[in-house]
C-alpha cells in the first residue's frame, strides 16, 4: 500500500472515532508515522480526504446500482443484490461508511452538493426497482418511499456492528438481515 492511500485509509478510521471536527491533521500524522509537516507533502488539507472518501464511495454505490439494473432479474432479486452490497460494504469498509454515512455533512461546496446529487440519483434508481416490484406485485402495496427508507435504515446500524453483541459470521448475518427486511417478523404459514 503506497502512502497516500494509508493516509486515506487511517484518517477514515480516525474520523469513524473522533468524527470528522474532531480529527486533527497532527492526530493523523502521528498515526501514519509522519511529522504533519511532512504530511502535507501527500495531503493538502483535512478536507481533500473526506472529499476522496465520500466521491470513492459515491462512484463505488453508483457502479453497484448499475451492475444490478443491467441484471436478468426480478425486482424482488434486484433489491436482495442491492442489500447485499449494502450490507458486504458495511462489513468490509466500516470506517469509509461511517464516514461515507455520517461526516459528509462537514464537506464544503461544491463537493457536498456533488454528493446530495449522487445520493439523490442512488436513491431514485432504488426506488424504481421497488416500485417496480410494488407493480408487478412482488411487494406489497406500500409507498416505495417508506420502503426504501425503512429498507436503507434497517442496515444502516452494520457499520458500527463492532460496538454491538451480534454474531459476527458474515454470511449468516448478511442472510438474517436480508430474510428479516424482505420477509419481515411474520411466522410462514406451513
Amino acid at each position: 500500500m503506497n502512502k497516500k492511500q494509508e493516509i486515506y485509509d487511517e484518517a477514515a478510521k480516525l474520523f469513524q472515532e473522533k468524527g470528522y471536527g474532531a480529527a486533527s491533521m497532527r492526530d493523523l500524522a502521528e498515526r501514519v508515522h509522519l511529522k504533519a509537516s511532512s504530511l502535507y507533502s501527500h495531503i493538502r488539507k483535512k478536507e481533500e480526504i473526506l472529499e476522496k472518501i465520500c466521491a470513492d464511495l459515491a462512484v463505488w454505490f453508483t457502479e453497484a446500482m448499475e451492475r444490478v439494473e443491467e441484471m436478468e432479474a426480478t425486482p424482488r432479486e434486484k433489491v436482495r443484490e442491492l442489500l447485499s452490497f449494502h450490507i458486504r460494504t458495511a462489513m468490509d469498509d466500516p470506517t469509509s461508511i461511517t464516514v461515507f454515512s455520517d461526516e459528509w455533512k462537514h464537506l464544503e461546496e461544491p463537493y457536498r452538493s456533488q454528493f446530495l446529487a449522487s445520493r439523490r440519483d442512488y436513491e431514485e434508481r432504488f426506488r424504481r426497482i421497488i416500485q417496480a416490484g410494488v407493480s408487478k406485485g412482488e411487494f406489497r402495496p406500500i409507498d416505495p418511499n417508506i420502503i426504501l427508507y425503512t429498507l436503507l435504515s434497517g442496515i444502516r446500524w452494520l457499520h458500527h456492528k463492532q460496538r454491538l453483541p451480534i454474531p459476527q459470521h458474515r454470511e449468516g448475518l448478511e442472510m438474517q438481515v436480508i430474510e428479516l427486511l424482505l420477509e419481515g417478523l411474520s411466522k410462514k404459514n406451513q
